[in-house]
């Protein structure tokens, strides 16, 4: 039998990268290959920070130092050699920037397209000079609306959002969007100096004073004498008395304008945020453009009507364009745009997203959409030669979008390349060419290459995991369901494309919310339901709100609408378990937003040395002076700057990367300096923290929800959105269970192995099985299968759906036939004997 050339397989020779145990195999080129396993085996070591960071770094190799530069490169992976190596092309797993004028149209490039055909083949008022592509986008200055600067809204601060309480006085705190420390204390001062009175209910001060405090653009200056009563002022002034100081005043408007521009705090500027209402701008409606733009228009529509149509619609209008006869110059210019937009829209309504608009701004997209929205515009881009490295692209994907997807990953198979895909979905990997198994456990258990070959060969590999769940044939019983307690009513639920629903939530009992992508789950569940249980028990999301850094003060959404009627009293707190990130610095970590690294430095500081030298807990965090190594400031790495490269990170030379002072690692508790305490897995240090119950039931949770793997140290923000989740559901977990709590998680599963849904669901039952509440929204079939209730919203996305097509006990649902959730949860619940 020949060898193999590495024209037919990539060679790989020890790889050791992250948990990788020198691994050594051969991928096939021109394949799909599925990289499985347990979550934290090593697949995305292997498949991500091995191969493709290879081939990013030997394409960068032929790239000017000087453009390298512009890379975000990928550190150089540990692998001995990697022979037969196509360049490669990532998509990742990524939230979808922070940015509203990043859109679904721009990752996509149809809005370029779009604006060139209004440019080109637009229908212009009699007159009307031809305005150039670019003066059809909102985000350049010759097409942007000059009132809000092509934002679409204008900011509005009035007397009632800045004194919400007008009852009280001044100094009673009135004006709530002054600060409460020393710099509201301030204004109050210089406004008594310059005779205000401070001490009367604000709306019995006339109404000149109260415009003049709150919108005057005016900044005075005055003396001021802190803690002098008014009448003690007055006279210190009379005797021209040296003041304390002399005192600007700011308007309190103009104060939140100034912060929220200018402000490097981000707390600052979400504090005043609040005082702010983003109301649609008056001159373009909210449509972000001039009015030159707004008067060109296509099939009866200006530019910003025709992006807020779904994709079905456009693909239905230019599928019209692309197929008509040309005769003039501005009918052949439209036959070729709409036949280019035609093909793009086909393969993102095949991939499940026609649902989506134009205008619909990233930040609002599910990491899922933004990779098959990024997955479609690669594959117009007819690519030859390349591999594709994908992460779960099945995430946030409905069974019935599943079989699309695959479509759309044979037919850039099909054009020459190869398709390397980070999986989980059991049907995905069914379809494999070729199927690599790495494991057999997490982390240091992992890292192992258990199968390399067709799947049919996994089936002879008693460890492997995935073998198990991919050829397991028995039929599997549904759960048998719990009654629920009483009922959550809502009426009138509004938002997106669900409209006035009226819909009951069982109480005491796990629910999953299910249907395809874009049917409305999320709306009904992590919007409404969250919105209007959080204002009626008055209380913050307890979730983690990091605000994206340019949206506006209020986004642009539609308003929740809708009442609960019934059921709230029954519900004592809401916790949102969400897959945003646990902190925005690598400062924050696994151990401390668990609450675990405060007890593991309690136990440093109760050790013999450490009561000698009288360290306290302090002592032994890296973020404080006095503990932490004083060259990185307890970061752990500096910085240094290359001359036409990108800054490489380099372990702190003082302190080798442990991020503390040398007297600090000198305390040792059980043979270990609080460093390398940080450097265990969860699994270890579930080991060595056995004799101690409190450390120990923290990390039992931890190991439990799946997170054995993960070091204790791990950054925060290294961790993906399914981790983050689970880190919090493990924080929620730890907490004494009083019961009547009322859980909302969005796709727990993502980047589960099957595995580690099992040890999901157990966790889940245990919250309900204490009296609580558990809302799923969930694909995934072996979820859906043990859930007590099932909510199935459906048929269709976007506008054809919105609707409950069943609500009740799990075995009801099999029979609905207009379900698209339905078939599947039959075909799970009796597979087919082969």
């Amino acid at each position: 039998m020949r060898e193999k050339s590495s024209k037919e397989m990539i060679l790989v020779r020890g790889a050791r990268e992250h948990n990788l145990k020198n691994v050594s195999l051969e991928i096939p080129r021109d394949k799909l290959v599925v990289f499985t396993g347990v979550s934290g085996s090593g697949k995305s070591s292997l498949a991500f920070g091995t191969l493709y960071a290879e081939a990013q770094r030997r394409y960068l190799e032929s790239v000017s130092p000087y453009a390298r530069r512009l890379f975000n490169q990928m550190s150089v992976p540990e692998v001995d050699s990697i022979e037969g190596l196509p360049p490669a092309v990532a998509l990742q797993q990524q939230r979808g920037g922070s940015s509203t004028r990043s859109s679904v149209g721009s990752v996509t490039t149809l809005s370029n397209l779009l604006r060139m055909l209004y440019s080109r083949a637009g229908d212009y008022p009699e007159g009307q000079s031809i305005i150039y592509a670019e003066g059809f986008s909102p985000n350049t200055p010759q097409g942007a609306c000059p009132e809000c600067h092509g934002l679409g809204s204008v900011f509005e601060i009035n007397e009632q959002t800045m004194v919400p309480d007008d009852n009280i006085s001044i100094r009673e705190g009135a004006i709530a969007s002054w600060p409460k420390a020393w710099q509201g204390q301030n204004q109050r001062d210089i406004l008594v100096s310059m005779g205000y009175n401070v001490d009367v209910p604000w709306k019995e001060l006339a109404k000149k004073d109260r415009d003049w405090i709150l919108f005057t653009q005016e900044t005075p200056t005055a003396p001021v004498y802190p803690g002098f009563t008014p009448k003690e002022t007055a006279k210190a002034i009379r005797d021209k008395r040296t003041p304390d100081y002399m005192g600007t005043f700011i308007g309190a408007k103009p104060y939140i304008l100034k912060t929220f521009s200018s402000s490097q705090s981000e707390l600052m500027r979400n504090r005043v945020r609040q005082y702010m209402i983003s109301a649609t701008c008056p001159i373009c409606k909210g449509k972000r453009l001039n009015k030159e733009s707004l008067s060109v228009s296509f099939e009866g529509k200006d530019i910003a009507e025709l992006s807020r149509l779904p994709l079905s619609v456009l693909s239905q209008i230019f599928n019209h364009y692309a197929s008509q006869e040309a005769k003039n110059e501005k009918q052949i210019v439209t036959q070729r745009i709409s036949a280019d937009i035609s093909s793009r829209l086909s393969v993102m309504l095949e991939l499940g997203l026609g649902y989506l608009t134009l205008e619909r701004s990233t930040p609002t997209l599910s990491p899922g959409e933004l990779q098959r929205l990024r997955l479609a515009t690669q594959v117009h881009s007819n690519l030859f030669g390349v591999v594709y490295v994908l992460d779960e692209p099945s995430a946030g994907l409905h069974p019935a979008d599943t079989q699309a997807l695959l479509n759309i990953l044979y037919k850039l198979k099909k054009a020459g390349n190869s398709i390397f895909v980070v999986e989980h979905e059991i049907e995905v990997i069914r379809n494999a060419d070729w199927i690599i198994d790495v494991g057999p456990g997490a982390g240091s258990q992992g890292g192992e290459i258990i199968y390399s070959g067709p799947p049919e060969g996994l089936k002879k590999v008693s460890k492997s995991m995935t073998g198990n769940f991919l050829f397991d044939r028995a039929p599997r019983p549904l759960a048998d369901p719990r009654k629920p307690l009483s009922m959550l009513s809502l009426d009138g639920a509004t938002r997106h494309n669900i409209k006035n629903l009226d819909i009951d939530f069982p109480l005491g009992v796990m629910t999953c919310v299910t249907g395809i992508s874009g049917s409305g789950k999320s709306s009904l569940v992590s919007q409404v339901l969250v919105e209007l249980v959080a204002n009626g028990l008055g209380q913050q999301i307890e979730g983690d709100s990091e605000p994206a850094k340019d949206l506006q003060p209020n986004e642009k959404t539609p308003a929740v609408q809708g009442k609960i009627t019934s059921g709230l009293e029954k519900i004592s707190r809401l916790i949102v378990v969400d897959q945003k990130p646990i902190g925005r610095t690598p400062r924050s970590n696994l151990a401390t937003y668990t609450g675990l690294f405060d007890l593991v430095r309690k136990r440093f500081a109760s050790t013999p040395l450490a009561k000698k030298r009288k360290y306290d807990a302090g002592r032994f965090s890296f973020n404080v002076a006095k503990g932490r190594c004083p060259h990185c400031l307890g970061e752990g790495y500096i910085m240094v700057e290359l001359l036409f490269l990108p800054s490489v990170y380099t372990p702190c030379p003082t302190c080798g990367g442990t991020r503390y002072n040398p007297d600090t690692l000198q305390v040792i508790y059980k043979e270990k300096n609080i460093a390398q305490v940080l450097e265990m897995t969860v699994d270890e240090g579930f080991t060595f923290f056995a004799q101690d119950p409190a450390v120990y039931r923290s990390l039992e949770i931890l190991r439990e929800v799946g997170l054995g793997y993960l070091k204790l140290g791990q950054s925060a923000t290294a961790l993906s959105g399914g981790e983050a989740q689970r880190v919090k559901l493990a924080t929620e977990l730890q907490k004494s269970q009083s019961g009547s709590a009322l859980y909302i998680l969005d796709e727990p599963t993502t980047g589960l192995h099957p595995g580690d849904v099992e040890k999901l669901l157990i966790q889940l039952n245990h919250l309900v099985d204490a009296g609580n509440t558990v809302i799923v929204v969930e694909h995934d079939m072996q979820v859906i299968a043990q859930s007590d209730w099932i909510i199935d919203i459906g048929p269709g996305a976007g506008d054809l759906g919105g609707k409950i097509l069943f609500s009740g006990p799990a075995n009801g649902l099999t029979s609905v036939k207009e379900s698209k959730t339905a078939p599947f949860l039959q075909q799970y619940l009796d597979p087919i004997q082969t």
